[in-house]
């Protein structure tokens, strides 16, 4: 599966086992990446899950903040987990923006450098 940068598609970076995060799950990692950044601090995680799929992991900041088009911004790492698949790795990006509220501009699957 190709790269889709902003995309609320994800496969796993190595490829083996590649599995497709949904929709309705990547809503609720979103909503925790959102509430992460808002608490702040980069030794901070929060898990998520989606009752209904099963499909679980946690959100974690990576780096320092940084100023991007004049808004805050902080990447961070989110895992997916969804039984019987392996877990995969997404990385974003989030910027705060309206009324300080954080704001996902990419999700994407991590590659391991």
């Amino acid at each position: 599966m190709a790269d889709q940068t902003g995309s609320t598609s994800a496969a796993t970076a190595e490829g083996t086992a590649a599995q497709t995060a949904s929709n309705a799950d990547l809503v609720y990692a979103r909503a925790a990446a959102a509430e992460v950044l808002t608490k702040g601090g980069k030794e901070t995680s929060l898990p998520w899950e989606n009752p209904r799929t099963g499909a679980r992991g946690t959100v974690t900041p990576i780096a320092a903040v940084y100023t991007q088009d004049g808004f805050t911004c902080q990447d961070f790492l989110a895992s997916y987990l969804r039984e019987g698949n392996k877990e995969a790795w997404l990385q974003g990006e989030a910027c705060r923006v309206h009324q300080g509220k954080w704001e996902i501009r990419s999700l994407k699957p991590w590659k391991r450098s």
